[in-house]
């Protein structure tokens, strides 16, 4: 015998021009739900990562580690750690524009600086390597004069280019999750664009 199915309530429009007020009470209320488990979901993307080395010394899981911990050791504040495990984030889901999932999860919750850097890490990081694979290296002085220009360039240099050592230290995932409970709070308030 199987469960009865969850009963829940739902909108009645099969067209969003067709929607009511109570409709969209129903919505927001799922809507507030969704928003309390953003860091259970962000959390168990990152577990994904383990093992997924992509040619690194280190997979992805223990690079988003230990470029948080290099921040935290630093006296990085909690949104700048939290920005810093997640920077990465979206590697395997969008690998040609990863920067830009790690932004986007990031922006509600951090200040327009920190997700400023996070959304603009890969054209920095590119300093590093772009050279070796006909690349121009030196791309990311097309923001040269913005104000968050040496911010970028500090936590490419800082955390995330030194952030792939095999032994290198790097707190468990479980050291982070208050972190990025409390930086990944709850936003209800619905995006209407």
């Amino acid at each position: 015998m199987s469960a009865e199915p969850k009963t829940e309530l739902r909108a009645a429009f099969h067209q969003m021009k067709n929607g009511t007020k109570e409709d969209w009470q129903i919505i927001g209320s799922h809507h507030a739900e969704l928003c309390n488990g953003v860091a259970d979901r962000v959390l168990a993307h990152l577990r994904l990562l383990d093992g997924d080395y992509g040619g690194f010394a280190v997979d992805r899981l223990t690079h988003s580690l230990q470029t948080a911990t290099l921040a935290m050791r630093d006296g990085r504040d909690e949104e700048y750690v939290v920005a810093a495990l997640l920077h990465d984030i979206g590697d395997t889901l969008a690998p040609n524009n990863h920067p830009e999932v790690g932004a986007a999860i990031l922006k509600p919750y951090v200040s327009p600086r920190v997700h400023w850097i996070v959304e603009h890490h890969g054209v920095f990081q590119g300093y590093y390597f772009w050279h070796h694979i006909g690349m121009d290296r030196n791309a990311r002085d097309q923001f040269a004069g913005h104000e968050w220009y040496d911010d970028c360039a500090e936590f490419c240099e800082r955390y995330d280019q030194a952030a792939f050592e095999p032994n290198g230290e790097k707190l468990p995932l479980e050291e982070f999750e208050p972190v990025v409970r409390r930086v990944l709070h709850t936003r209800t308030g619905m995006v209407t664009d």
